[in-house]
């Protein structure tokens, strides 16, 4: 079974979308509480609370995503935005990079991280 692979612009994405629904799931709990005015609400508030930070990460991806860099994926040819020094296409989700030392090796989401980084630079 090979790995799926998924860009990170749509991971961010994908989560904002599943906190506007468990936003609105929270509030529907809230409703079951309607003798309990403080609880209502509470639930209401939290799920609230749930969509306002669903904007803040739409957001904040948004402005993200006009600071990447734009390519053409070499599987499907379309253009993709890659954030990071490995990350896969929005389309097909081939494995992408544009680091000259990670071609060839095996994807790993690692290699984004400033600790892997910082400790290649150490060992060259």
């Amino acid at each position: 079974m090979a790995l799926k692979y998924s860009s990170k612009i749509n991971k961010i994405r994908s989560f904002a979308f599943w906190l506007i629904f468990g936003g609105i799931g929270v509030m529907y709990i809230g409703l079951l509480f309607k003798e309990t005015a403080w609880l209502m609400a509470l639930f209401m508030i939290l799920g609230m609370g749930f969509v306002g930070l669903s904007t803040v990460v739409y957001f904040w991806i948004g402005m993200l995503s006009t600071r990447t860099v734009q390519i053409v994926c070499p599987s499907c040819e379309k253009p993709t935005k890659m954030l990071g020094r490995v990350d896969a296409c929005m389309h097909c989700d081939q494995p992408l990079t544009m680091d000259k030392t990670l071609e060839g090796k095996e994807f790993d989401e690692k290699y984004n991280s400033k600790r892997y980084k910082k400790n290649t630079q150490e060992q060259s």
